[in-house]
């Protein structure tokens, strides 16, 4: 006989997703690296080109560094910032998901987005239980694509 396991986490539906990339807002980016081939900084260009305003955060990068590359201030944490993000997208490792989820929750964020790979059912379950909408091991990118049935800039 197994043993119950606990309910697995479910991303919301299409249209909630579609409802989150369709209107511009602002996504503080956690993990975000300025290295050019960098997944964070390609997503973070999509959103800004979406008209999103894009926030990086990382301790290890000084605050002027993302200047160049995004015209915004680089911040160390989500509890550094003035005001709420609506969406935090996650570019850190699992194991770091709950602390993420927490800060993500102190911070005011209405939207907690786990990139591919990062899956962490405990992080989601309290920042579900917080109000926030959760989506894991998803890329905005891929989703935009998919959701307006866009393939490489060309509508299909």
């Amino acid at each position: 006989m197994r043993a119950a396991t606990p309910a697995q986490f479910e991303n919301p539906p299409d249209a909630v997703i579609r409802a989150i990339l369709e209107r511009p807002a602002s996504v503080a980016i956690v993990g975000f690296s300025p290295r050019r081939a960098g997944d964070s900084l390609l997503v973070a260009r999509f959103l800004r080109g979406l008209g999103f305003r894009v926030i990086p955060i990382n301790p290890r990068l000084a605050p002027e560094q993302t200047r160049r590359e995004l015209n915004e201030r680089c911040y160390a944490s989500l509890s550094e910032l003035d005001e709420p993000p609506e969406i935090v997208d996650v570019f850190r490792r699992p194991e770091h998901a709950v602390e993420l989820a927490d800060e993500a929750v102190a911070a005011g964020a209405r939207v907690l987005w786990f990139q591919l790979g990062v899956v962490n059912h405990e992080a989601a379950r309290r920042a579900s239980a917080a109000g926030l909408v959760v989506i894991m091991d998803r890329c905005p990118i891929v989703e935009y694509r998919r959701l307006f049935a866009i393939r490489h800039g060309e509508r299909v």
